[in-house]
C-alpha cells in the first residue's frame, strides 16, 4: 500500500514538473529599418516595372550572374577542399594531415625558432 502511495506522489510530482515551464520569452529586440518607406515604395515600383518579383518561388537569383574563374579553376578549388575535409576526418583525426602542413610551411618560411612570432605582421 505504502509503495503504491509513494510512487502515485512520485508520477505526480514528475508530471507537474513537465508543465512548470515557463511561457516563452516575447522578443524585445528593436527593429530600425535602413530604408525609408518612400525607399521601399519605389524599389517595388521597380519590380512591378520590371517584372519581376524577388520574392516569387520562381525568381532566379542567379540569372544575371557571370563566374570569374574558370570550370577548372572552381573543380581544382573543391577537389583540394574535399581531400582536406577527407583527411580531417579521417581514423587519425587529421592529424598526419596536419604534420604535412606544417612540415611544408616550415620549409618554405625557413625554421621556426622559439620566441618568434608564427605570423609576423
Amino acid at each position: 500500500m505504502k509503495l503504491k502511495i509513494a510512487s502515485a506522489v512520485l508520477f505526480t510530482a514528475v508530471a507537474a514538473s513537465a508543465f512548470a515551464d515557463e511561457l516563452p520569452a516575447l522578443s524585445t529586440d528593436s527593429f530600425a529599418s535602413t530604408k525609408t518607406r518612400a525607399e521601399v515604395q519605389a524599389e517595388l515600383m521597380g519590380y512591378k516595372q520590371a517584372g519581376v518579383n524577388p520574392y516569387a518561388t520562381l525568381y532566379n537569383q542567379l540569372a544575371g550572374f557571370k563566374s570569374t574563374r574558370s570550370r577548372q579553376e572552381v573543380v581544382a578549388e573543391y577537389m583540394a577542399a574535399r581531400n582536406e575535409v577527407a583527411a580531417l576526418n579521417s581514423e587519425d583525426s587529421g592529424s598526419a594531415y596536419l604534420t604535412q602542413v606544417a612540415q611544408r610551411a616550415r620549409t618554405s618560411t625557413g625554421p621556426i625558432l622559439a620566441g618568434y612570432p608564427v605570423n609576423p605582421q
